[in-house]
């Protein structure tokens, strides 16, 4: 799936890309016989207590899985996307002691770097809105995750950009992505961190517009 769409081996091993088998329990017996609790891998995220009877199973199944590290490459959660038609299309592991979706955002380890030099991040939606800009080159890129940009997710973007620096947010080109990006406006205003908007054709979100289009608008 993910060589389908473009991504090198080397890329999914970088990006440390994986898949959720398509089996209720299996990632719950594999840590068990590992030595691990069913508490200590529920507060990781990784299991669900069954709604009826005893038990747990697998919070992720059948999907393309996404490691959401810190800015020392070490994971703090997961995200999963699903490879059929099931809903919801996206799963976002839950916030436990070390993962603060407030705090966190996706790629910033890889980001940072190309971030402080260039002196501008482009901030996307989605897993795959942020790898595809990574693979066509544009590093600088982030995706949220699941929340809105908060107060703290500015503190962290500062301290790579540095003054004068420049956040560039890429959302869908539908009305919820627009209204998105105009509600965050505001939150880097408050940050005294200057924020833009780039629309996107209609029907585009930043990974299908830059697979069609190149890289040359983000430039």
């Amino acid at each position: 799936y993910l060589v389908k769409r473009g991504m090198t081996r080397k890329f999914i091993a970088q990006y440390q890309l994986g898949y959720a088998l398509d089996a209720w329990d299996r990632l719950f017996g594999f840590l068990k016989r590992k030595g691990y609790s069913a508490p200590m891998i529920e507060r990781a995220g990784l299991i669900v207590p069954r709604k009826k009877g005893d038990g747990y199973y697998d919070r992720f199944r059948h999907r393309v899985m996404f490691p959401i590290r810190d800015l020392n490459g070490r994971i703090l959660a997961f995200g999963g996307r699903v490879l059929g038609d099931e809903l919801p299309k996206y799963i976002n592991g839950p916030e436990t002691v070390v993962y603060h979706k407030s705090r966190s955002l996706y790629g910033m380890d890889q980001a940072r770097n190309v971030c402080r030099r260039e002196g501008r991040l482009f901030i996307v939606e989605g897993y795959f809105d942020a790898l595809s800009l990574h693979l066509n080159g544009i590093v600088n890129t982030v995706a949220t995750l699941g929340t809105s940009l908060t107060a703290d997710h500015v503190k962290m973007i500062r301290g790579y950009l540095g003054e004068g620096g420049q956040v560039i947010l890429v959302y869908d080109s539908d009305t919820a992505g627009l209204n998105a990006a105009r509600r965050s406006i505001q939150v880097f205003a408050d940050g005294l961190l200057e924020a833009r908007i780039m629309v996107l054709p209609e029907g585009h979100d930043p990974d299908s517009f830059v697979m069609e289009a190149g890289t040359d608008q983000f430039q």
